[in-house]
């Protein structure tokens, strides 16, 4: 199957899975940028991966505007946010980002990566700098909420290849 990655990165978590994932499928893997520039009709397959921050899905309405010029090809959406791998706003997060008939087209799958403040864009620092005020700030705190506070004082990587796995299986099928 002719796969093509493409892949929109604001910190390199993204970059990272889109990377690993066409390694593993023996597919062509493009920056959103570079992929714009470029005629996509000769793939069967495209997989599109963009960062999550505060449950959409960066970018996300390049590849949706492209749904219908698309059809007929296996449709793949990735993101990958901060949020680890059993969080259970993962699925409700995703599901959000598409409309019933979208996700008939579309598999859509979450990669947990992490945070990185120090490649991060002033405007996403301040959000989280303002977030974080805003839990600090909370008195009476849930477990949840004082563990959320924990996790993002501070930059963090949990990428890992093998959450790569069920996007490799739904290429195969």
């Amino acid at each position: 199957m002719n796969t093509i990655v493409i892949y929109n990165s604001q910190t390199g978590f993204t970059e990272r899975y889109a990377k690993w994932i066409a390694e593993a499928a023996g597919a062509r893997c493009l920056s959103l940028s570079e992929a714009k520039k470029r005629n996509l009709e000769k793939y069967d397959a495209i997989v599109f991966g963009s960062w999550a921050c505060a449950g959409g899905i960066s970018k996300l309405g390049w590849f949706k505007g492209n749904l219908e010029r698309w059809a007929g090809r296996k449709l793949i959406v990735f993101c990958v946010g901060a949020s680890p791998m059993d969080s259970p706003d993962i699925a409700p997060a995703l599901r959000q980002n598409f409309t019933e008939s979208e996700l008939a087209k579309v598999k859509a799958f979450y990669c947990p990566g992490g945070l990185n403040y120090e490649k991060m864009s002033a405007p996403s620092r301040l959000m989280m700098k303002m977030f974080r005020k805003t839990l600090q700030a909370k008195r009476d705190k849930t477990e949840d909420q004082r563990e959320m506070l924990k996790i993002i004082s501070a930059s963090y990587d949990i990428s890992d290849r093998k959450y790569i796995q069920p996007i490799l299986e739904c290429l195969k099928d």
